[in-house]
């Protein structure tokens, strides 16, 4: 499906709608992973937290209960999945001509993987989540620009790789130059900001990691689901419109 012109908007409707619906599904799908991985490590760690500061209410006080917590879950991965569908296909719409790659399948899969590795992992490597119980609250606001600092920086060094990989001209050069490229930026952000906090003394390690792990899950299946959903679904729309008969 070779692109010529900018696109028009009719187009653009449909390749955003087809965007937000396979990000509904990656966000359910996602909800659902986070439910039964990450569910019961954040119960353990606010059952440490209730125990070290002497309540044993689970919860019942505060003021969102984690009945409604659980409640919401889905319902946050899913608006999340539909915002990150609408801002993948924002994305393939606007770079999809500097794509060096003639399928849409390769092009929306590439995307949602630069996503995923310079908004998820360079991040997580750096800052990774942290469960209840983990972390002083009088940081908070550090912590939160240092992501979200982290998060460009994560951004930054693909969109560096990018660029060095175009410079030069043979296969073998472009990927060592774009993995290069990647590594400085993303090494220069590592030791120009402040180191994650320690876990508190006493906190189990295994509780520690496994929620982790749950997390990263969490948007591996989320951007992975995305990224093929959204390749599905342009793939079909292709096949749609060979399909169509030629209007005289």
């Amino acid at each position: 499906m070779p692109l010529t012109g900018h696109p028009a908007a009719p187009r653009y409707r449909a390749l955003l709608l087809r965007g937000l619906l396979a990000g509904l599904i990656a966000g359910l799908l996602a909800g659902v992973f986070a439910y039964a991985t990450g569910e019961p490590h954040i119960d353990a760690a606010i059952a440490i937290e209730e125990q070290a500061a002497g309540t044993h209410d689970h919860g019942g006080d505060a003021a969102v209960s984690r009945s409604t917590q659980r409640a919401g879950l889905l319902l946050a991965t899913t608006l999340y999945g539909i915002a990150m569908g609408g801002l993948l296909a924002t994305g393939y719409t606007l770079l999809r001509r500097r794509l060096r790659t003639t399928h849409d399948t390769r092009a929306a899969l590439s995307l949602a993987g630069a996503a995923l590795l310079g908004a998820v992992l360079v991040p997580y490597l750096k800052y990774p989540p942290n469960p209840p119980a983990v972390g002083d609250p009088a940081t908070i606001n550090q912590r939160t620009i240092s992501w979200l600092t982290i998060l460009v920086i994560g951004l930054v060094a693909v969109w560096a790789a990018v660029v060095a990989a175009r410079s030069v001209p043979t296969e073998w050069a472009r990927a060592a130059a774009g993995t290069g490229a990647f590594l400085a930026v993303v090494t220069a952000g590592y030791l120009l900001l402040p180191a994650a906090e320690p876990a508190p003394d006493g906190f189990p390690a295994d509780l520690l990691w496994d929620f982790r792990l749950a997390s990263l899950g969490t948007q591996a299946v989320l951007w992975t689901t995305l990224g093929l959903a959204y390749a599905g679904l342009l793939h079909r729309r292709a096949a749609e419109r060979e399909a169509a008969p030629a209007h005289p």
